[in-house]
């Protein structure tokens, strides 16, 4: 019979950016993570009570409004810290409430994250442990969520399947964000499978191999 996995993953598309908010939890403890809650609450609610999931901490990839406009909310709701994004961030979550409302996403809100993350840094989720990976490029606070025993990672806007993030916002740089996916998760191991915030699941080595962006042969170009 296969073997339940330690951690377990409900990828749940939200607003109509369909971001892939995550909800995360440890397999034994039930105690679990929303990683990038930009909106849609009650989608997330009815997920964490169709798996059993009690939520203790929001985890924030980087402060774009479809990634983190309802964390503000599910923090004051529930009562459970934000982790992340990395604090060069700040400047998105100082104008969330702003992009919101250009966007028709009046939810979105201003936060304080209860915890900066910065490379090298780990996170819990019940008794699983996370390391925290500084990618900047989409925006100068990214940070990736990297678990190595599964070999997954949650990269928010950082990589998709057969493309890369944006980097035409503020503060966005392309080398940067090249360098981040090719010198810091590329070394992770092709056998990595990534959940990105918009999109289907991948793994590093179907990007190294397909992606015109940040492929091999792409790169050798």
């Amino acid at each position: 019979m296969a073997q339940t996995p330690p951690l377990q993953v409900a990828i749940i598309p939200v607003t109509a950016f369909e971001q892939n908010c995550s909800l995360v939890w440890d397999s034994q403890s039930k105690k679990g993570a929303v990683i990038d809650p930009g909106g849609d609450l009650d989608q997330v609610e009815q997920a964490a009570a169709q798996y059993g999931v009690t939520i203790e901490k929001i985890l924030v990839t980087h402060a774009h409004l479809d990634h983190a406009g309802a964390a503000d909310a599910l923090h004051k709701q529930l009562h459970i810290p934000i982790e992340g994004p990395e604090r060069e961030d700040q400047f998105w979550i100082d104008r969330i409430e702003e992009s919101g409302r250009n966007y028709g996403l009046p939810h979105c809100r201003k936060f304080t994250p209860d915890r900066w993350l910065k490379d090298g840094d780990t996170v819990t989720i019940g008794d699983q442990t996370l390391d925290v990976i500084h990618c900047p490029g989409h925006t100068p606070g990214h940070v990736v969520f990297y678990h190595p025993g599964m070999k997954l990672a949650f990269v928010g806007d950082v990589l998709f399947q057969g493309s890369i993030g944006r980097t035409d916002f503020p503060r966005g740089n392309h080398s940067d964000l090249i360098n981040a996916i090719t010198q810091k998760l590329w070394p992770l191991g092709s056998d990595v499978t990534f959940v990105p915030g918009h999109g289907p699941v991948s793994t590093f080595g179907q990007e190294r191999q397909n992606n015109s962006f940040v492929g091999d042969k792409a790169l050798k170009r």
